[in-house]
């Protein structure tokens, strides 16, 4: 569990850019590790939605260079739920972040298993990572509820510079972290029946499957769409290669499936949100959507 120092801070949070908490936890990472790059990835995420945090760390981690994420959507500040830090193998972490931070909430373990999974995990004990105060002149406030300033933000540091990880706190049995339940998706011949992981500003609909879920059903070129409404669709290579307001399958920057439409919303169009299930059904010739 020796540590590794360089790289960048990565920040995912739910905190927003209209209060000062974004801002505070940067300070806060630098002012424990003075000069380390940090990268905001978003601090975008649907307030206390775990789950949405969780799939935009998995879209961000194969495209991170060496470093440690400090990831906060933490519905459960304040109570029994632990603060974490986890540690990936060297050889998955050679590339990417060695290093994960944030709440045992489900929030982490996709991602981390993306990079191959963990090899140690340790519960943060905040004895260990006790916040500096930015002079001595003024007093530090603290309380329950900013673990991302108060906790999390002095662990990322420290991992930074290089702490063993075993310095943090207890070891935890990685098996034993929080994961949340996944993506539903279910696949027979002529249909995949799938659960929209995310709407991006755009409206486009990623779905939780793959190519590879649309080759087994032999969908095909053309297919019906079933969501709040029904729609035809082709499989386009390109936005631009859809008429206005038609509805096209690609595979979207992330190797997932995604429902498009060009210069317009398809989430508006189907009237789906994160969490729904749609219908993909191959299209049998002369067939009208049902």
């Amino acid at each position: 569990m020796a540590g590794r120092a360089g790289g960048s801070v990565f920040l995912l949070t739910d905190y927003g850019l209209a209060d000062e908490f974004a801002g505070v936890v940067r300070a806060s990472v630098l002012r424990h590790a003075p000069g380390v790059p940090i990268i905001d990835l978003t601090h975008g995420v649907t307030p206390f939605d775990v789950r949405a945090g969780a799939l935009a760390l998995v879209r961000a981690v194969p495209h991170l260079g060496p470093g440690v994420v400090m990831a906060v959507v933490d519905p459960g500040v304040g109570t029994s739920r632990r603060a974490i830090a986890v540690s990936v193998s060297d050889a998955t972490a050679r590339d990417g972040p060695h290093h994960f931070v944030g709440p045992d909430n489900g929030l982490l373990p996709w991602a981390v298993e993306v990079l191959g999974g963990a090899e140690h995990a340790v519960e943060i004990s905040p004895s260990a990572v006790a916040p500096l105060s930015p002079s001595a002149s003024l007093p530090l406030s603290t309380g329950a509820t900013f673990d991302g300033r108060d906790v999390f933000a002095p662990a990322t540091a420290r991992l930074w510079q290089g702490a063993p990880l075993a310095e943090l706190g207890d070891p935890l049995d990685p098996s034993d972290l929080v994961r949340l339940t996944p993506p539903r998706i279910s696949v027979s011949p002529g249909m995949v029946e799938v659960e929209v992981l995310w709407v991006d500003r755009f409206g486009n609909v990623q779905l939780a499957a793959r190519p590879g879920d649309a080759t087994a059903a032999s969908l095909g070129p053309e297919l019906e769409v079933f969501g709040a409404t029904t729609h035809r669709a082709h499989v386009v290579s390109a936005f631009a290669k859809l008429a206005p307001g038609a509805l096209g399958l690609i595979v979207d920057a992330n190797g997932h499936l995604s429902l498009v439409c060009d210069r317009q919303s398809a989430a508006t169009v189907l009237r789906v949100q994160p969490g729904d299930l749609v219908i993909l059904r191959a299209v049998v010739s002369g067939r009208q959507p049902s």
